[in-house]
């Protein structure tokens, strides 16, 4: 049977509410319930006195006797949430797209530290579109552009289209400077590697399935002198492939903390050092008008 569709809640913040499905049991309270079900979250009785917990209906849920086969719906909370610096740009907006320019630092959707301090928050505070979804992603470290749906029904479509790489994609990067030769396409074999250590891509003898084309476009002089700005177009989308790939080649980016060496994680995170690596043009044919959409941002701005 077909899930039913969640229903408009206001978003808080840019954050929109989170869902929790109430099974069928004997838990003599919802609070009970959410107790064990969210245990991380320790002010269950405070939210639901507060009208903080609602139904499908959006209307507030007492604490009652538990009643199962239903939703039920909670915004995140993060009081210690770091603020990060820098403002994002809407480039395009129309019935169906919207992109943005996403600056240093910021994730797009939320994870670990972060719900109101990601771009999708951000977005929807700043337009109240409930359905704003990213159809891809950047690391939080990368700037640049990102495409968002803003249809629900569109949705799948768009994410097709990013999965069988139907997506043409240009970066721009600062790495040391070598004489080539350029243009030069990389292909490699990336792999997470076993244990915890799951942050860095590993590149490991097999059939490639990392493939970026890349080219110098200057070298850079002054306080830069050295180091030099590269294109590079990814053919295949593998997480870190970009940063991976240049490492590999021993042109790590300026900036990176994960390659060559993974940096010990900052608590409170820093943000002097941005990654200089940006997403800077984007195209492709729009799975749900037929229309070439062709999208790009200014170059990459070096700040050390």
């Amino acid at each position: 049977m077909a899930r039913p569709p969640k229903p408009a809640l206001p978003l808080r913040e840019g954050v929109a509410a989170s869902a929790v499905h109430c099974p069928p049991g004997a838990w003599p309270s919802l609070t009970a319930f959410l107790n064990e079900r969210l245990p991380r979250v320790d002010d269950w009785a405070e939210r639901l006195a507060r009208g903080d917990v609602v139904g499908d209906d959006g209307a507030p849920l007492q604490d009652r006797p538990y009643v199962g086969n239903r939703r039920v719906y909670y915004w995140r909370q993060l009081p210690q949430e770091p603020a990060v610096p820098g403002g994002e740009r809407i480039l395009f907006q129309d019935e169906h797209l919207l992109v943005a320019d996403k600056p240093h630092f910021l994730p797009v959707t939320p994870s670990g530290l972060y719900a109101r301090e990601t771009l999708m928050a951000r977005l929807r505070h700043a337009t109240g579109l409930v359905d704003l979804n990213p159809v891809h992603r950047l690391d939080r470290e990368t700037a640049g552009l990102v495409v968002f749906n803003l249809r629900r029904q569109d949705r799948d479509a768009y994410h097709r289209l990013f999965r069988e790489r139907s997506v043409s994609k240009v970066y721009e990067a600062v790495a040391p400077w070598s004489d080539g030769p350029w243009p030069r396409v990389l292909r490699h074999r990336l792999q997470e590697p076993p244990g915890d250590d799951f942050m860095q891509m590993q590149v490991v003898p097999g059939e490639p399935n990392a493939e970026t084309w890349v080219n110098l476009i200057e070298p850079l002089q002054g306080a830069w002198q050295g180091w030099a700005r590269y294109e590079l177009r990814p053919v295949t989308g593998q997480r870190h492939q970009l940063r991976a790939q240049m490492n590999a080649i021993g042109l790590p980016l300026w900036g990176d903390r994960i390659y060559p060496v993974l940096q010990p994680h900052e608590n409170p995170p820093s943000f002097d050092r941005p990654l200089q690596l940006v997403a800077r043009a984007i195209a492709f044919t729009d799975p749900v008008t037929g229309e070439s959409r062709s999208f790009t941002r200014g170059a990459l701005t070096m700040a050390p």
